[in-house]
């Protein structure tokens, strides 16, 4: 399994972040978490980045979510709650990023991508894009609850009802009526608008634009209620362990509610 890399350039005080695993549309492993995560870092400290833009590499995926091999090495729910608190934690640093973030958004972003573009604070798409979390038809695994409350925030909770529960895929042109995205942009077109609003966000007021977005990250993360027992019963189910063995052998899985 090729690792990938999630990769930093900055040039005029615009970073750029860019999720490279093509042939794997795009897919997260540990390690590309793992160095999302130290970019965050890394850009929370550049007092001269003023805008972060997030895409996948290839034209294909954002990010098609993690990798579904790596949960071969799953044995029980507490390896469930371990992965979701990593998760949150490398969420979490994008969303609190103290700058705006743009997710410019090709083809697929599904599960952990989805989440990723959910804590961006804009997204933009060409009409070739999908958005879903279809774990109910592939894998038989769950969000966290702070995941959900994100993902509520921005679609709404029947949409996000429909997308975990009937594994339905949306379209751009649904996610952009209900305000899920800012605009969509023909392929050959995105990299002028994605300028565009780079620009502009970057001439407005630096500190009114972080104190906003976390004032809003607040109302959003509020009251938060627990979730590792919901985790634990998902991840420790026979039926998550189908998912995998059924996804990695590329078969239909057969539930058992078990």
């Amino acid at each position: 399994m090729s690792e990938g890399t999630t990769r930093l350039s900055i040039q005029g005080g615009v970073a750029s972040v860019t999720f490279d695993r093509p042939r794997a549309r795009n897919a997260m492993t540990w390690a590309m978490y793992e160095q999302l995560g130290k970019i965050c870092e890394q850009l929370q400290a550049d007092a001269a980045v003023r805008v972060v833009t997030f895409r996948g590499a290839g034209g294909e995926a954002f990010v098609a979510g993690t990798d579904i091999e790596q949960f071969k090495a799953f044995h029980s729910g507490d390896d469930g709650v371990a992965y979701e608190r990593q998760i949150d934690q490398c969420i979490q640093q994008l969303e609190t990023l103290r700058m705006p973030t743009v997710a410019a958004i090709e083809g697929w972003a599904i599960g952990g991508g989805l989440a990723i573009a959910t804590a961006c604070d804009f997204r933009i798409a060409t009409p070739a894009s999908r958005f879903g979390v279809p774990i109910a038809k592939t894998l038989g695994n769950c969000l966290s609850v702070a995941n959900l409350a994100r993902l509520s925030a921005v679609f709404g909770i029947p949409r996000v009802r429909r997308m975990l529960m009937l594994a339905e895929v949306l379209v751009p042109e649904e996610a952009l009526n209900c305000g899920f995205l800012l605009q969509i942009s023909e392929a050959g077109e995105i990299e002028a608008v994605l300028a565009r609003l780079c620009e502009r966000l970057g001439t407005l007021a630096p500190v009114t634009q972080s104190v906003s977005k976390e004032g809003l990250r607040r109302l959003v993360s509020q009251n938060s209620p627990a979730d590792e027992d919901l985790i634990r019963r998902c991840y420790g189910s026979n039926d998550f362990r189908e998912g995998v063995d059924a996804f990695v052998s590329k078969r239909p899985p057969v539930w058992s509610g078990e």
